[in-house]
């Protein structure tokens, strides 16, 4: 049977914070598929999987200069790996400058017509030019991308598109992350001393494609006339004091269902073609109500309205003061969402699934 490699970028398991590599921690703690990791050495090692380590020394520098391949670390490692008689599913993340250097050392080694490459994408829109990108979508076999409307984009876009496609959701553990009942959840309003306000919760790192200060200057529009809401402001650093805003900063992630559980609505602000939004899907299983941008993926994960309010102007201050002020006035009821969309156990099967038929296409 053909035997699956991943190619990943990062060391694996990742020490920081990263939305696939997480996936892929809970991946390797249940039963996974993949035999072979190609990786810098991380602190520690997953046990259930084999290993070759990328290698960083020295004399590995100076051969990449000299030769001009950023990759050849990585290849070498593969090289340590791979027969000319087994067959092989190669997986790589969002490592689009890799794919020519694979298939060249591929082709070289013989062994190209061996071996199935998945990427997947964890963007949006189209990476490539229209025809400057026809290459990589000849060398790939499979693009793995995280919604349909991501397909569309794609199919829509580029002229020529040869490859194969797949969709694969995101997934967070719906064992951490899950609503609580009615008094439960006032129970813990008490603790965080917001009984009395509608608590809303912005969750993302500070940049501009994240929609922070577009939300701010909506608040202070809402809060002149509604005193009884807060806005919980986590992941970034305070910026300047303004009335009913709380900066939390950084909250562990294992911590952070506590804040989306006694929260009421999730805001996602987003201003860029996002791709799915792991924290909207953690908020959504926590039981908040979601106020989010129509843009990228999102509208998708959102059931194109079923789980929230998508905003289809995110761009306009006005859009998000009308529709904060509706929640505020009309208090609709979060979605109930099942616990098995968007969730680990899904994503751990549906990958096992795209493994099990790239594996019947290289029979």
């Amino acid at each position: 049977m053909p035997k699956v490699i991943l190619i990943s970028q990062f060391p694996l398991p990742y020490q920081n914070i990263g939305s696939w590599t997480t996936l892929y921690k809970n991946y390797f703690q249940r039963n996974h598929l993949i035999d072979i990791i190609v990786c810098e050495q991380p602190s520690e090692l997953f046990k259930n999987v084999q290993y070759s380590i990328v290698k960083n020394s020295f004399r590995d520098r100076i051969e990449i200069k000299l030769t001009k391949n950023k990759y050849l670390s990585y290849l070498k490692a593969l090289d340590k790996v791979v027969k000319p008689n087994q067959k092989y599913i190669i997986q790589i993340i969002d490592n689009h400058g890799i794919v020519e250097p694979l298939n060249d050392f591929l082709e070289k080694k013989g062994i190209r017509k061996n071996c199935y490459i998945q990427f997947f994408y964890h963007g949006f829109p189209p990476f490539h030019e229209n025809f400057a990108g026809r290459k990589f979508y000849e060398i790939v076999d499979e693009m793995i991308v995280l919604t349909i409307s991501s397909y569309w984009a794609h199919k829509q876009y580029y002229t020529i598109l040869p490859c194969k496609f797949s969709v694969l959701n995101n997934g967070i553990d719906t064992n951490v992350f899950f609503s609580l009942m009615e008094e439960d959840k006032l129970e813990l309003k008490k603790e965080f001393n917001i009984a009395d306000k509608i608590t809303f919760v912005w969750c993302s790192q500070d940049r501009p494609k994240k929609g922070l200060h577009l939300l701010l200057d909506a608040w202070k529009r809402v809060y002149a006339t509604n005193t009884n809401i807060e806005l919980w402001v986590i992941g970034c650093e305070a910026k300047e004091e303004m009335e009913g805003v709380q900066y939390l900063g950084r909250i562990p992630n294992d911590e952070l269902a506590l804040f989306l559980q006694a929260s009421d609505v999730f805001l996602f602000p987003v201003l860029n073609q996002e791709g799915f939004g792991m924290s909207l899907i953690e908020a959504l299983h926590c039981g908040n109500y979601a106020i989010a941008s129509g843009i990228g993926g999102v509208s998708e994960v959102m059931a194109f309205g079923v789980f929230g309010t998508l905003i289809p102007d995110p761009h306009f201050v006005n859009s998000w003061v009308k529709a904060i002020e509706k929640y505020i006035n009309d208090r609709p009821k979060a979605f109930d969402l099942d616990d098995e969309i968007y969730s680990t156990n899904r994503w751990v099967s549906q990958m096992n699934h795209l493994i099990m038929e790239a594996k019947i296409s290289l029979l």
